[in-house]
C-alpha cells in the first residue's frame, strides 16, 4: 500500500482557498444526503466496508457530484475540464488540495468525506487517502503517522458526549478533528491535542473545511500539552486504547503496558475538570485471571469525581488480536510474519494472566460531593443515540439521590419518563400477574422488574403528587399499612430513579 503518512497536506492557512472549496463541494451537493440519494442506499453502505464497485457503478455519468465522489471518495483520476465550473481548480491544487496527474488530470491529496451534523449541518472530515471509513482503501494503512477518518469509535463517543454548551473544550488524541468540530458547536473555546503533528493539522483542515472556528492546537501525548493551572469544562478522547505488544501503529496502539494507557489518562483527568465539568472516554481494559474487572475500573476513577462506566462488549484474548491484527492488514501479508504477531500477542496476554478485553463508555463528572457515586455495569444491549442528553440526566438524578434522604425523597414528586411501556406475564385469568416489567424506548433502552407497587407508583406518578401521598393512597387501595408502605418502597423509588424510569420535578407551586 502507498505511504501517504508523510505526503504533504493541503495548506491550513488558506481560508479563501477553503472557503472557495467548501462552497462548491457544498453547491454539487457534496453532502452526506447527496451522497445517499446518489448511490443509493446499497453502494452508500458497500463503502462503508471499503467497496468501491457499487459506487463507481453509480457514478458513470457526467454530473458535478459523480465526478466528486469519483475525486474526493473514489480517489479516482478526473479530468481537469469535467472540474472547470465546479471546483476552483487552480486555487485547490496551489493549496495542495489537488494535484495534477499527467496533462489533463487532477486528484485528491486527501480524502474528503461528508460528514453530517447533529442539527443537520454538512460538514466533511478530511484524512489521509485511503484512510477515509468509507473511503476507497478502507483502514488497512500502516504509516506510523497515519490519520485516519471517522469510524465506529469517533461516531459512538460523539453521540454520548453532553452537549451543553460550555466554556471551555478539550480533545485529547484529535485525530481528524471530528471531537473538535462537534465541541466547536457549543464550547467558545476549543483546545485539542496529538501526539501526532500530522492529525494537527489534518484537524485544521476539518475545521476549516466544515466552515467551524480553528481549535487551539498543541502537539504531544495526553496531558502534556495542557499547562497545570489549566482547567475545562469537557474533556471527550477517543485514544489510541488497543492493548497490543509494543506501540507499532500510533493511531491505536496506546504504546503503555496493558490497560495503563486508558488508566493513565482517567486519573489525570479529575484534576483537569472545572467542578461540574465532564469528561468522556472510549477505552478497554483487561479482565485478569482472579481479579474483578468492576473492581479494576473503580480504581481508575479519580478522586473527587462521580463516575458512570458502562461496558458494551467483552472479546477474548483470540478474538481481540485477530481483529486487531485484520485492521493492520497483516493477515494479507506474509503467512509465517502473520502467525509471529499472533504469537506476540497471545505471549503478551498469558504473561500478564489475561483472559479477555473489555470495551466500553467512561464518563466522569467533577463534584465536590464527600461521597462520590461510582456505578460500573455491563450493558450490551442496543441503546438509542445520541446519548449525551441520557448521560447528563444520569448524573443528575445521581445528585438528587444523594441530596435526598428516604424522608424527603417521600416528599419529593416525579414524573413518568417519556416512552417507557409496562409489560405484565402471567397466566389468563389470574388476580395478579407472576411479574411486571418496566422496559424504555429512549436512552440506554433498559428493562426492570417491579412488584405490583412498584408499577402502580410509577403508573400514577405524573408530578403533581408527592412520593408519600402516592404511596398512602396505594396502601389504602390495597389495604397495607402506609406506615409499613412508607418504609420499603423508598429502596424501589431510588432504582426507577437511578435507572431512569422516574425523573425528580419540582413541587408544584399552588
Amino acid at each position: 500500500m502507498t505511504d501517504t503518512g508523510s505526503a504533504p497536506l493541503p495548506a491550513a492557512d488558506r481560508p479563501g482557498t477553503t472557503a472557495l472549496l467548501r462552497d462548491a463541494l457544498l453547491a454539487a451537493s457534496f453532502t452526506a444526503d447527496g451522497l445517499l440519494d446518489l448511490l443509493g442506499a446499497p453502494a452508500y453502505a458497500a463503502l462503508a466496508r471499503s467497496e468501491t464497485v457499487p459506487a463507481l457503478r453509480a457514478t458513470r455519468g457526467d454530473t458535478p457530484l459523480e465526478a466528486l465522489v469519483r475525486l474526493f471518495l473514489l480517489q479516482q483520476p478526473v479530468p481537469s475540464a469535467r472540474l472547470a465550473g465546479v471546483l476552483p481548480v487552480d486555487d485547490a491544487v496551489d493549496a495542495g488540495w489537488l494535484t495534477r496527474v499527467g496533462d489533463d488530470e487532477v486528484a485528491a491529496t486527501v480524502d474528503v468525506r461528508p460528514y453530517g451534523g447533529p442539527d443537520g449541518e454538512d460538514w466533511f472530515i478530511v484524512s489521509d487517502l485511503g484512510c477515509a471509513v468509507g473511503g476507497a482503501g478502507g483502514i488497512g494503512q500502516r504509516a506510523e503517522n497515519v490519520v485516519l477518518g471517522v469510524g465506529g469509535a469517533s461516531t459512538t463517543l460523539a453521540g454520548i458526549t453532553v452537549r451543553t454548551p460550555v466554556g471551555s473544550a478539550l480533545d485529547l488524541g484529535t485525530g481528524s478533528g471530528i471531537q473538535a468540530l462537534h465541541a466547536a458547536q457549543h464550547a467558545t473555546r476549543v483546545t485539542a491535542t496529538d501526539l501526532n503533528p500530522r492529525a494537527l493539522d489534518i484537524t485544521a483542515l476539518t475545521l476549516a473545511l466544515s466552515g467551524a472556528p480553528a481549535a487551539d492546537l498543541r502537539e504531544g501525548s495526553l496531558f502534556e500539552p495542557v499547562r497545570e493551572d489549566e482547567t475545562f469544562d469537557l474533556i471527550v478522547s477517543n485514544p489510541p486504547f488497543v492493548i497490543s505488544p509494543g506501540a507499532r501503529l500510533t493511531y491505536r496502539d496506546g504504546g503503555m503496558s496493558g490497560d495503563d494507557l486508558c488508566r493513565t489518562l482517567v486519573q489525570q483527568a479529575g484534576d483537569r475538570l472545572n467542578e461540574g465539568g465532564f469528561a468522556q472516554f472510549l477505552a478497554n481494559w483487561q479482565h485478569v485471571e482472579g481479579e474483578d474487572w468492576q473492581e479494576r475500573l473503580r480504581s481508575w476513577v479519580p478522586r473527587g469525581c462521580d463516575a458512570w462506566i458502562v461496558q458494551r462488549e467483552v472479546q477474548d484474548v483470540t478474538q481481540y488480536a485477530e481483529l486487531w491484527l485484520r485492521d493492520a492488514g497483516d493477515h494479507r501479508e506474509d503467512p509465517a510474519e502473520y502467525q509471529a504477531r499472533y504469537d506476540a500477542w497471545l505471549d503478551e496476554f498469558e504473561a500478564r494472566k489475561v483472559k479477555g478485553i473489555g470495551f466500553g463508555w467512561i464518563t466522569l463528572r467533577r463534584t465536590a460531593a464527600a461521597e462520590p457515586s461510582v456505578v460500573v455495569e455491563e450493558w450490551p444491549h442496543a441503546v438509542e443515540q445520541p446519548l449525551g442528553d441520557a448521560i447528563r440526566a444520569h448524573f443528575e438524578r445521581v445528585a438528587h439521590l444523594r441530596e435526598h434522604d428516604d424522608a424527603a425523597l417521600l416528599e419529593g414528586h416525579f414524573r413518568l419518563a417519556a416512552e417507557v411501556v409496562q409489560e405484565q406475564v402471567g397466566l389468563p385469568g389470574a388476580e395478579d400477574p407472576e411479574h411486571v416489567v418496566l422496559r424504555q424506548h429512549r436512552g440506554m433502552c433498559r428493562a426492570t422488574k417491579v412488584d405490583t407497587i412498584g408499577a402502580g407508583f410509577a403508573g400514577v406518578c405524573d408530578g403533581t403528587l408527592s412520593a408519600g401521598r402516592i404511596l398512602d393512597a396505594i396502601a389504602q387501595l390495597v389495604g397495607e399499612d402506609p406506615v409499613a408502605l412508607r418504609d420499603r418502597t423508598p429502596a424501589q423509588i431510588r432504582l426507577l430513579v437511578e435507572q431512569g424510569f422516574l425523573e425528580p420535578v419540582g413541587e408544584p407551586v399552588a
